[in-house]
């Protein structure tokens, strides 16, 4: 034990305990929350992984088909002029954790007349593994808010239990430790004082 034990300490050691149990029982609903949250996300998150590996294989298939067709030097030109996308990243908060969202991300996928590509100049080929990769791209800007939501939701979590553990496992424990030895030496002068006191009286008498 460190520290004098006086009744001071006491009730300092008290109020110390209170503090760290209400701290304790808010990283505990945090967690609670957190954990939903979690759950929450999973199932459509899952989802749109699954649908964006489809689609990561089909565009890869349709892009080896491209050049098997038209080769290297026959599909450079169908990339050119390079395509500025711009998105609007708005910041929010879950659960006390920040993130972001896309406001009204712009399409990707486009026609042959959107993408001002003469129909009779590129064959089907070429046309398959572009709607194949803008569908893709598509999925990544839809799905990218979420994802880094999910990543940091799952490090506050993380960080929340390792608090919540720290709590309950040693500094909770210690503090109570402190506690009943401040009570103990309490009640051992309490008892010397009472023993004093009648040793004192019965000598008077």
């Amino acid at each position: 034990m460190t520290g004098p034990a006086t009744r001071l300490a006491l009730l300092r050691a008290r109020r110390q305990l209170e503090r760290m149990e209400k701290g304790t029982s808010l990283l505990r609903r945090k967690r609670e929350a957190l954990v939903g949250e979690l759950f929450h996300l999973a199932k459509p998150a899952l989802s749109a992984r699954a649908v964006i590996s489809a689609e990561a294989r089909a565009a890869y298939t349709a892009l080896l088909e491209a050049y098997a067709v038209e080769g290297q030097a026959g599909l450079r030109p169908w990339g050119w002029p390079d395509r500025d996308l711009r998105v609007d990243i708005r910041p929010l908060s879950v659960w006390g954790v920040p993130a972001s969202t896309i406001q009204d991300p712009p399409p990707v996928e486009r026609t042959l007349g959107g993408r001002e590509t003469p129909p009779p100049s590129v064959g089907p080929a070429v046309v398959a593994a572009t709607e194949h990769f803008e569908r893709l791209v598509d999925r990544l800007v839809g799905s990218a808010p979420r994802e880094m939501l999910l990543q940091r939701l799952g490090l506050a979590l993380s960080r929340t239990t390792r608090q919540v553990n720290m709590l309950e496992q040693r500094l909770t424990p210690a503090l109570e430790q402190r506690l009943a030895e401040v009570r103990r030496r309490l009640d051992e002068r309490e008892r010397e004082e009472k023993v004093r006191l009648l040793r004192i009286k019965r000598r008077k008498a």
